[in-house]
C-alpha cells in the first residue's frame, strides 16, 4: 500500500489509519510498472472519449473552473481518471475516492496520483490528484477514504461534488443533521453493517473535532452533480424532505447518460464480466434479469447477445409490457427458480430482490450478480446470517467469485447441499469481475458531468435549493462531440422545415417530456 508518512495515529476502528490523515493519498501500488500501465490506458481512453477531449480542447488556457474545490465520489477506474484530469486542466482542484470497494482499478489510481507527463511527476515524488482508493477496500477503510477526500483543509470542504450513488452527500448531510439534533445513534442500532461504520465514523469525527465541523464543511459546498438513479432518488427524497442543503444538478436522467451508460454501457458489461469471472457458456442458458428498465434492457441486449434464454421481472406493467413486445417472457423470481434458471442478474436499484430464501432454492451452480446498486439488492446479509447458523459455507474460487454451499439443502449432487456461485459479492458485477463500461460510453456519461461542474461553479446560487436536470441543448451537445467519432453527418434543418415543426434550426429538437 502507497501512502505518504502518517502522523496522528488516533486510527479508525480497525483500519489502522488516522482518522484525519496528513497523507496527501493512499493507493494500492506506485511502482514504476503500475503508474506506467495506468498512464498507457489512459492515452488509449482519452481517443476513445471524443466528449472529453473536445472540452480540453474548448476550453484550452481558459480555466473556467478555477477556484473550485471538487470532491469526486465515483469508481476509480481508468475512464474516471481522465475525468478527474479534465476537470484539473480547466482549472480545479480535485480529491477522489471510488464509490464501490471493488470497483478502483489500482494502476489508474496510481497514474492519477503520480500526474501526467507534463506536471514532472514521479512514483517517488507525485504530483497528480489525492486519490484515496484501492479494489478490495474494507467498509471502513471505504468510508475512511470519503472522508479524507471530502477534507481539503482544516474545517475545508469542497465546493463542488461529484457523486455516484450519493455517498458523499449523505456523509455531509447526516453530519450536519446529527450536529443539529445533538444526538448520533449507537451503531449498534444501525441496521447494515455499512450503516454501523458510517455512524462510527461520525462518532468519532465529533470526538476529535467537536460538534460543527460537519457544519463547516457544508458552509463551503455550493453545489454536487449526481451520476446514477439511487443518488439522484436519495436526492429528491431530501428534497421532499426539505432538508436538502445545496443545490444538485441530476446527470443520470440526461438522455446521453441514461440511455449511454445505463443502457448501452450495460450491454457491454455485464457478459464481459459474467464471462471473466465463470468461463461459463452463456449461449442457451436461461437467465432472469430482475427490472426492466435501462440497466435492465442493457441485460437483457447483453445476454441475449450471446444467444442465452432471457426472461424479466418487473414491477411497473408499462416495463413489463415492453418486455413483452420485445419477445420475453415476464415472470416472478419464484417462477424462475421453479423453472431451473441458470443465471440471475438484478438491475432495480431497489434492495431484497434475490433473498436467501430463493438462493437456497436455486439450482446447483446457478449464477447469481447485481448490476443494479449497491449490495443489498442481493440479501448478502441474509448469507451471512446463514452462514454464521452453519446453514451455508462460503468457499473463494478467486477474488469477487464465491462459491456458497448450503448445507442442509438435498437438490445438490448426490443428494446432498447444492451451491451457487456469487459474482463480486452482490456489488456491481461490471466492475468487480470486470472493468466497467466502455471509454466511449463513459465519454457521454462524464461529458455531462463535466458541464453540470462548469454550470454549478458558475451559477450554483442561481438554482436554489432544487435538483435540476441539464438543459436539452446541453445533452444535444454532448450527441455532438461524440458523433464525429463515428463519421456521421447530421442533416440540417431549413428555416422553412424548422418553423413547420416549431423548433430553432440549430435545435433542441425535442421537448423536455419527449422520451427516447
Amino acid at each position: 500500500m502507497s501512502a505518504a508518512i502518517q502522523t496522528n495515529r488516533n486510527t479508525f476502528l480497525d483500519t489502522g489509519l488516522a482518522l484525519f490523515d496528513t497523507a496527501p493519498f493512499k493507493v494500492a501500488d506506485l511502482s514504476p510498472e503500475t503508474v506506467r500501465f495506468g498512464r498507457k490506458e489512459m492515452d488509449l481512453a482519452l481517443h476513445e472519449m471524443p466528449g472529453l477531449a473536445a472540452l480540453r480542447a474548448a476550453y484550452l488556457g481558459q480555466k473556467p473552473l478555477d477556484g473550485a474545490r471538487i470532491m469526486g465520489s465515483l469508481h476509480m477506474t481508468i475512464q474516471t481518471a481522465v475525468l478527474i484530469e479534465t476537470l484539473v486542466e480547466l482549472g480545479a482542484q480535485v480529491r477522489w475516492v471510488s464509490c464501490n470497494i471493488f470497483s478502483t482499478q489500482d494502476h489508474a489510481a496510481a497514474a492519477t496520483v503520480v500526474g501526467p507527463a507534463a506536471s514532472g511527476g514521479t512514483p517517488d515524488a507525485p504530483k497528480g490528484v489525492p486519490v484515496y482508493a484501492w479494489k478490495g477496500e474494507t467498509l471502513a477503510e471505504y468510508w475512511w477514504c470519503t472522508l479524507q477526500a471530502i477534507c481539503f483543509g482544516e474545517a475545508q470542504g469542497p465546493t463542488l461534488i461529484v457523486d455516484d450513488g450519493g455517498d458523499a452527500t449523505l456523509l455531509v448531510h447526516q453530519g450536519v443533521e446529527f450536529e443539529k439534533s445533538g444526538t448520533i445513534p449507537d451503531p449498534s442500532t444501525a441496521d447494515s453493517d455499512e450503516y454501523r461504520v458510517v455512524l462510527a465514523l461520525l462518532h468519532a469525527v465529533r470526538a476529535e473535532k467537536g460538534d460543527r465541523f460537519w457544519h463547516a464543511i457544508a458552509s463551503t459546498i455550493r453545489g454536487v452533480s449526481e451520476e446514477t438513479t439511487t443518488g439522484v432518488h436519495r436526492l429528491y427524497q431530501r428534497l421532499e424532505q426539505g432538508n436538502l442543503l445545496f443545490p444538485a444538478i441530476n446527470v443520470n436522467d440526461s438522455v446521453t447518460k441514461s440511455k449511454f451508460d445505463n443502457l448501452y454501457g450495460c450491454r457491454h458489461s455485464l457478459v464481459d464480466a459474467i464471462m471473466r469471472a465463470t468461463d461459463v457458456m452463456l449461449s442457451g442458458k436461461r437467465a432472469l434479469v430482475c427490472g426492466f428498465g435501462d440497466v435492465g434492457k442493457g441485460s437483457v441486449q447483453s445476454l441475449r447477445g450471446q444467444q442465452a434464454r432471457v426472461a424479466v421481472t418487473e414491477i411497473d406493467p408499462i416495463c413489463a409490457l415492453q418486455a413483452c413486445m420485445l419477445g420475453l417472457d415476464v415472470l416472478t423470481i419464484e417462477d424462475a427458480i421453479a423453472q431451473g434458471f441458470d443465471v440471475y442478474v438484478t438491475a432495480t436499484g431497489n434492495k431484497n430482490v434475490i433473498t436467501a430464501q430463493h438462493m437456497a432454492a436455486m439450482k446447483h451452480n446457478a449464477i447469481v450478480c447485481n448490476i443494479g446498486h449497491f449490495d443489498n439488492e442481493i440479501d448478502m446479509a441474509g448469507l451471512e446470517k446463514m452462514a454464521a447458523q452453519g446453514l451455508v459455507e462460503k468457499t473463494t474460487i478467486k477474488p469477487q467469485v464465491h462459491e456458497w454451499r448450503f448445507t442442509k439443502t438435498t437438490h445438490g449432487p448426490d443428494g446432498g447441499g447444492h451451491a451457487i456461485i456469487i459474482l463480486a459479492e452482490g456489488r456491481l458485477v461490471n466492475l468487480g469481475c470486470a472493468t466497467g463500461h466502455p471509454s466511449f460510453v463513459m465519454s457521454n456519461s462524464f461529458t455531462n458531468q463535466v458541464m453540470a461542474q462548469l454550470d454549478l461553479h458558475r451559477n450554483a446560487e442561481a438554482y436554489g435549493i432544487t435538483v435540476t436536470v441539464l438543459p436539452k441543448s446541453l445533452d444535444e451537445q454532448v450527441a455532438r462531440y461524440h458523433l464525429g467519432h463515428f463519421g456521421a453527418k447530421l442533416t440540417t434543418l431549413s428555416t422553412e422545415q424548422a418553423d413547420y415543426i416549431g423548433v430553432p434550426p440549430q435545435g433542441p429538437y425535442k421537448p423536455d417530456h419527449y422520451r427516447y
